[in-house]
């Protein structure tokens, strides 16, 4: 455990790196309010914190930057998740009291509010489609031999998705499969839907098998939204690792892997190697669960460099993970 003393150097040196972006010197953090001792004894110091494995001097005649394990301690020991100001506070009351629609489209539009707060990237995953309970099912006709199926859950998810019309039905036969299909699915998860019985209308069956298999794989899908990629990208000089980033959070599967393993671990803060995945080792990520009446409906995060601005960061996804989760418990 570190002294008082190094305690407020290191919380002095993150705080500055973190504004300025280039090494810390002890000319500069011996006049820090709670530090206000001579040069000589905070580079003393600041030797020690190296030594410890807290900072690291890039250049002989640099200053300090602090290491992963110096933002670790820092986060741990030096912050809390505060609160935000006024004016952004003010936009994420506005945005969600102004939200309304599809919950695809809130959530996408979630992951551009969280990279204008914090100008870092957003990750958005929504609620697992299969879980939720049916509202309405829907068959409508788009051509001879094609239909869109619809379906609305009850947390706001609308998909669609086109299936083929088998030979010789016709809008009869479409409207009985959809009667049918929306009798059995209403009220029910379509996880929990194996199959559905007959009607005894061999081609509504037929349409009706075709929409529910359509309608299962589509809910099987994550709903994961990424958003200011480009901008956590302008924060690294180095070509390589903005290739690294960008690369790595157009996967869909390690963007949800991610974000799971880090809510899995306990966390709400990964720095550099921490969540284990190596392209993003420059990177950090704050990450909250979507929780609406006692129930985990999905998360949100953000991810920057790891000289990220921590406070700022948690205040921001604390206060819209939780929004958004009281967003989707009143039904949007």
């Amino acid at each position: 455990m570190l002294d008082d003393r190094k305690t407020a150097i290191l919380s002095a040196v993150v705080q500055e790196y973190i504004a300025t972006a280039q090494p810390v010197g002890s000319s500069h953090i011996a006049n820090v309010p709670g530090v206000q001792v001579s040069p000589a004894t905070v580079r003393n110091d600041m030797a020690a914190l190296e030594q410890e494995g807290f900072l690291i001097q890039p250049h002989t005649s640099a200053g300090r930057v602090p290491t992963d394990k110096g933002y670790r301690f820092f986060v741990d020991h030096l912050t809390e998740p505060g609160r935000l100001d006024e004016s952004r506070s003010a936009q994420v009351g506005d945005f969600f009291s102004a939200a309304h629609g599809r919950l695809e489209e809130l959530l996408h539009q979630t992951s551009d509010l969280l990279t204008r707060l914090t100008n870092s990237a957003s990750v958005v995953l929504g609620p697992a489609a299969a879980a939720a309970v049916v509202r309405s099912v829907q068959i409508v006709s788009l051509t001879a031999t094609t239909a869109t199926a619809i379906l609305v859950l009850s947390n706001g998810t609308v998909t669609n998705e086109v299936i083929d019309i088998p030979e010789g039905a016709d809008d009869d036969d479409i409207r009985r499969a959809a009667a049918h299909l929306d009798s059995v699915l209403s009220g029910c998860s379509i996880a929990d839907t194996a199959a559905v019985e007959s009607s005894g209308e061999a081609r509504a069956d037929a349409i009706t098998s075709e929409a529910l298999e359509a309608l299962r794989r589509a809910s099987s899908d994550d709903q994961v939204y990424v958003g200011g990629a480009s901008t956590v990208a302008d924060s690294f000089d180095a070509v390589e690792v903005v290739r690294d980033v960008l690369h790595t959070l157009e996967q869909q599967f390690v963007v949800v892997s991610l974000v799971q393993n880090i809510l899995d671990r306990g966390m709400s803060v990964a720095i550099g190697v921490e969540h284990g995945v190596e392209p993003l080792a420059a990177c950090s990520v704050v990450v909250a669960p979507v929780v609406a009446d006692g129930e985990h409906l999905g998360s949100v995060g953000v991810l920057g460099p790891t000289r990220m601005n921590y406070p700022q960061a948690l205040a921001t996804v604390g206060l819209v993970s939780d929004r958004l989760g009281r967003h989707i418990g009143d039904g949007g």
